[in-house]
């Protein structure tokens, strides 16, 4: 399964999401890969500490690759960097993209990635992608590239707006160039159940028909030491009630596949 975890609306917690959820694959036994295509390198950073600062072979060096024709280029697999956590892999991100974005435009590299994580696909059970907030040519790889989309919402009339832009451009991107794709739900995060806003958007969003996935992802300073710590809660913090509710939206995800 290749998941993208998507909104072009910036503080959603894209990032957040996918290495929690990776990392709760991995801790199940799933061998998982994360693939970080956001210039930031959020979650490299995350799941990496201080072990980013020495790596080579990122996923910009392999778009840059793409770029020329050579007999000795790397496999996919080459990219890909072990995590301290058992099962779990990452593509770092790396600067370099935002220099290699309109180089891949010109060049019509849109499909590279898909064939890459297809290729990865037979090593990895389990494959998130982590994106820019932002409608790109990485995130639209991305979007071709993956099977379905996770789109996190922060219970914010921005996030409402963005939500509705998003469901059109996977639409079309479904009919031009991947039938697969499909909008897994939308995950609810940052959620306060004592604010009435919250409450009122999100049940405007299930009046529209949008999947909103039953599991709310509440807002906690843990999320933010998890990141100063570089371990995903499911690994410091396992009992917390945000990693319960990470792991019990995990399990309803899982519990689809198996219903699909």
């Amino acid at each position: 399964m290749r998941r993208v975890v998507f909104n072009q609306k910036g503080g959603v917690g894209k990032s957040s999401i996918v290495c929690n959820l990776a990392a709760i694959s991995a801790s199940q036994g799933y061998k998982t890969l994360v693939v970080d295509l956001d210039p930031q390198g959020n979650s490299s950073q995350y799941l990496l500490g201080d072990e980013i600062k020495e790596l080579r072979h990122t996923i910009a060096d392999f778009f840059e690759q793409s770029l020329s024709f050579n007999i000795f280029n790397k496999e996919s697999g080459d990219f890909v960097h072990d995590t301290c956590f058992e099962n779990l892999s990452v593509m770092p991100a790396s600067q370099k993209l935002e220099e290699l974005i309109f180089k891949l435009e010109s060049k019509h590299k849109i499909y590279k990635l898909r064939d890459a994580l297809k290729a990865l696909s037979k090593e990895f059970d389990r494959i998130y992608i982590d994106t820019a907030p932002a409608l790109n040519f990485y995130t639209r790889s991305a979007l071709i590239a993956c099977q379905s989309v996770l789109i996190p919402f922060d219970c914010d009339a921005f996030s409402q707006q963005a939500l509705m832009a998003i469901m059109g451009e996977v639409h079309e991107l479904r009919e031009d160039h991947n039938e697969e794709l499909e909008v897994e739900g939308v995950i609810v995060n940052q959620f306060q159940p004592q604010a009435k806003l919250p409450t009122q958007l999100i049940e405007e969003l299930k009046d529209e028909g949008y999947p909103v996935l039953p599991v709310y992802l509440s807002q906690s300073v843990k999320m933010r030491e998890s990141h100063h710590a570089a371990t995903p809660l499911v690994f410091m913090a396992p009992n917390h009630k945000l990693t319960q509710q990470y792991l019990e939206l995990h399990e309803h995800l899982e519990e689809s596949l198996v219903d699909a």
